[in-house]
């Protein structure tokens, strides 16, 4: 089966007991949205075990892009003293990168030379087909504009953006994101997955006190820790 999850945030308990939940094995797919790292405890260690499984594809979202400069420079020995001369790390520091940073201090420097590289291997997007449904999975869409090329956009638009759920963006794809948590898109779903004008809107604030949704993208079943 083929599952998509996003805005783990560190919450390594709630991925487990995800992994659990869902039977997770070596001829299912999960994709996670981007958003790994950051705010919780344990970033670096959801990371260490997605690196470490061949059928987790990663998806790059706006913590990891921020963090990515810092991290190679904590990687080549830069100080805390220089690390706070850096506007992305101040940047990193004020969207609650201060776990993720310590966790990767403590690594081997060759674990972090290895983190480093995955992290620059997540992809922007993709699309699949499964069941005849056409799929988009990104961390977040651009802001929508008449005309819009969601494949012609900068990375900071698509890592960014602040998506017009109201919208049906260009074609028959369901567009399955994270980013946004979806009780702000609804109140009524706090810590539930959101559907609707083609868009699955799947961060259930799962480090805000809600839960981790997950879906399954052949059943279109949810699920939740």
């Amino acid at each position: 089966m083929t599952y998509v999850m996003s805005d783990l945030h560190g919450c390594y308990d709630k991925y487990t007991r995800m992994l659990e939940k869902i039977g997770f094995g070596d001829g299912d797919t999960l994709y996670i949205l981007g958003d790994v790292i950051d705010r919780g405890p344990d970033g670096i260690k959801i990371l260490m075990d997605m690196m470490d499984r061949k059928n987790v594809i990663p998806i790059i979202g706006n913590h990891e892009s921020l963090a990515l400069s810092s991290l190679k420079l904590i990687r080549d020995g830069a100080s805390e003293e220089e690390l706070r001369k850096k506007r992305a790390y101040c940047l990193w520091m004020l969207s609650d990168g201060e776990p993720t940073a310590a966790a990767f201090r403590a690594l081997p420097k060759e674990t972090q030379a290895a983190l480093v590289e995955y992290i620059e291997s997540f992809l922007l997007y993709e699309e699949i087909t499964l069941e005849g449904r056409r799929f988009h999975l990104s961390h977040t869409l651009p802001d929508y504009r008449p005309g819009l090329d969601i494949h012609d956009v900068t990375l900071r638009e698509f890592l960014w953006g602040d998506p017009d759920y109201t919208v049906r963006y260009g074609d028959n794809a369901r567009y399955i994101t994270g980013h946004t948590p979806t009780h702000l898109i609804d109140p009524a779903f706090f810590g539930k997955i959101w559907q609707g004008c083609g868009h699955i809107a799947i961060d259930c604030a799962a480090a805000w006190g809600g839960r981790l949704g997950c879906l399954c993208l052949e059943t279109m079943e949810e699920y939740y820790v």
